[in-house]
């Protein structure tokens, strides 16, 4: 009887053994003192009185969860709707409604595409600055409870752009790009495709310190967030691609040395997606890197990021949709 309750004994301990061994070494070797916690992505909202009043909805759904701070990737209007100071203040003040911190990149709709009649025909250079003026004011995050980012505009060499934002979370780099649909703002006129080669050049450069950063601290991973889908898909030459090339050329660049997990966020098309449409040049799928579009007008929803140390991917993320 002894004899049989000894290897009772033995038999689960070995099993237990074996469970130990077997476990996948990228999780073995996981930070598990490292706790998981969850971001809101949101985007290209509101845009009509109709989506204003979901958009309540969805900012009280929001409140009532778990997620540490929350993500606008741009475009808080449609390009046919007033680009005026009221608007832009309205918009703003109603991130202060949200009771986690709020960080927010500029869309192509508050400024490139306000020359439009139907948004009031402004100048989007006039508009660009005013937008900067209101929405980048001090060092902390928009909502109840805010944040202190990193700005761009720390580097003397690039104080005009305040936008372009950082900060860590839970050992993860979360960087802000101001990179906008309507590609970019190149190819409509003199003024603007100097515009678009400043940004672009202090897009690039930011981009290129965040790896380096990422890097130097050991962070578990990268998650870069902006307004445009840079038309992945799109060849190079395309009118509607010339003004990411370099932006993807560099993130080619950057993922050969780097191994590590990183996402890109970004709204513009209104298409719910998550792919990995970054490739080698041999046709290779860069397993690394993944794409996020966030859900857009006229669908009022928002996606929850979960951030696991202990998922080899690091990155999870779930659909909330609103009823």
């Amino acid at each position: 009887m002894q004899f049989k309750k000894l290897v009772k004994v033995l038999i689960p301990l070995c099993l237990l053994s074996l469970i130990v061994t077997f476990i996948p070494s990228a999780l073995a070797q996981a930070p598990w003192n490292a706790k998981r916690f969850e971001v809101a992505l949101i985007g290209d909202l509101p845009y009509d009185a109709r989506q204003e009043a979901k958009f309540q909805e969805l900012i009280e759904d929001i409140n009532k969860s778990s997620v540490r701070f929350v993500i606008h990737d741009g475009d808080f209007k449609s390009g046919s709707s007033l680009c005026s100071d009221e608007l832009f203040t309205e918009r703003l003040q109603g991130f202060q409604k949200f009771k986690q911190p709020l960080i927010y990149t500029p869309g192509d709709n508050e400024w490139t595409d306000c020359h439009r009649p139907a948004a009031g025909g402004y100048d989007p250079i006039e508009r660009l600055a005013k937008l900067r003026e209101l929405s980048t004011q001090g060092n902390r995050s928009f909502g109840q409870t805010t944040i202190e980012l990193t700005r761009q505009s720390e580097n003397p060499q690039y104080s005009k752009f305040r936008e372009n934002v950082r900060w860590e979370s839970g050992n993860v780099l979360f960087v802000g790009l101001h990179v906008i649909g309507s590609n970019n703002n190149l190819g409509r006129n003199a003024e603007n495709d100097a515009e678009y080669a400043e940004r672009n050049a202090a897009n690039l450069a930011w981009l290129k310190e965040a790896f380096a950063l990422a890097k130097e601290n050991d962070n578990l991973g990268l998650a870069f967030f902006m307004q445009a889908n840079p038309n992945f898909d799109l060849a190079p030459t395309n009118s509607e691609r010339t003004g990411f090339n370099d932006l993807i050329n560099s993130l080619q660049a950057e993922l050969k040395n780097y191994s590590k997990q990183v996402i890109l966020i970004h709204g513009d098309s209104h298409y719910f997606r998550i792919d990995k449409p970054l490739n080698t040049s041999d046709g290779t799928v860069i397993t690394n890197f993944t794409r996020i579009e966030t859900f857009g007008s006229p669908n009022v929803h928002w996606l929850r990021l979960t951030v696991n140390p202990r998922n080899p991917n690091l990155f999870e993320v779930n659909q909330e949709i609103l009823p």
